[in-house]
């Protein structure tokens, strides 16, 4: 994953609610999946297994949210688990096939997820971050980003 994509699902966390989260998850899960392609591709396979490893820990934090006190959550934990063991066959097969079916079902549910974060509008889950402003201010293509502090002592507060 490239540093700056990094930077923006950091980020993007801070400011999501738990619905947002779960859109991040999932997207962190489609980059890591990209840098499976790509190492597999250059025939790199540490970084293959590495990007595949983390795109099932990824899968894992999507697992770890979901409330069974609900039906779906069921079925949701079913398509995760098998998306988890096609990444592992495609670990050890060195297959990119599994890696399209991972893709192709966590993508539907995907849709669903950013469909569902469209009506949530609760508080982001994260509190006393900076607030971040994006906007257009010189140029068409020129995208200034301001980070404003009403309060200077963020963090932890014991």
């Amino acid at each position: 994953m490239k540093d700056e994509q990094l930077v923006d699902f950091t980020r993007r966390i801070s400011q999501s609610n738990r619905s947002g989260l779960t859109v991040v998850t999932y997207e962190i899960f489609f980059a890591y999946m990209e840098d499976a392609r790509a190492a597999y591709e250059e025939k790199e396979w540490e970084a293959y297994k590495e990007a595949l490893r983390k795109g099932s820990h990824a899968i894992e934090e999507l697992i770890g949210t979901l409330n069974f006190s609900y039906e779906l959550a069921g079925r949701l934990y079913r398509i995760y688990l098998f998306c988890k063991e096609a990444l592992a066959a495609a670990m050890y097969k060195r297959r990119t096939e599994d890696i399209e079916v991972a893709v192709r079902l966590m993508g539907k549910l995907y849709d669903a997820f950013v469909e569902a974060a469209k009506t949530d509008d609760s508080a982001p889950l994260m509190q006393n971050t900076q607030q971040v402003y994006a906007g257009y201010t010189y140029g068409r293509d020129d995208l200034v980003e301001t980070f404003q502090s009403s309060d200077a002592s963020r963090g932890f507060f014991v």
